[in-house]
């Protein structure tokens, strides 16, 4: 059973609709009559808090070449976990078939069978060297979340499934150090 190698990127894929749904936040930077100053996105990478903080806590003198300064704000995320979610489980005999099976497919498999349901738990981290920097990225992602925001994803290219998958905001919380 075990050995058999597949590998449908659906993990990836999920880390990757999640960094995308943060990638056009911006933030403004107003007088107090309303005149934008400057506009700036917020850009984000893969990756835990604590590399970014580790970084920002360096020496500033970045004369070495290698290194490069970091901007803030900035968001990060990363993979807190997976966990069996046993109310979605479905019949492991539940077959899926391939719509159309092409011509050099003979002998190979036309469906697949349910797949196991997995929630993954990211965590999105705010850095910011303002509050109210880290308010307004805040502000921009909390509305789409009520409590969670539905996205259709491609499981899997060569069945050409689509599932509709619900991201769910567990918690937001503040830290200021």
């Amino acid at each position: 059973m075990f050995g058999t190698h597949f590998y449908h990127e659906t993990v990836k894929r999920s880390v990757s609709i999640f960094g995308t749904l943060f990638n056009n936040i911006t933030i403004k930077k107003t007088k107090s009559d309303g005149t934008v100053l400057s506009q700036q996105i917020v850009p984000i990478s893969y990756g835990p808090k604590q590399k970014w903080l580790e970084r920002l806590s360096e020496e500033a003198d970045l004369s070495d070449g290698n290194r490069s300064a970091i901007s803030l704000p900035r968001m990060a995320f990363e993979i807190a976990g997976f966990e069996y979610d046993a109310t979605r489980e479905q019949n492991k005999l539940i077959r899926t078939q391939k719509n159309l099976l092409e011509t050099t497919d003979t002998g190979k498999r036309g469906f697949q069978y349910a797949p196991a349901p997995y929630n993954i738990g990211f965590t999105l981290s705010i850095l910011a060297k303002h509050v109210n920097d880290a308010i307004q990225i805040v502000e921009q992602i909390v509305p789409y979340f009520q409590p969670e925001y539905t996205v259709t994803m491609n499981m899997i290219d060569s069945m050409s499934e689509k599932r509709d998958v619900p991201i769910t905001l567990n918690s937001v919380s503040m830290e200021d150090t």
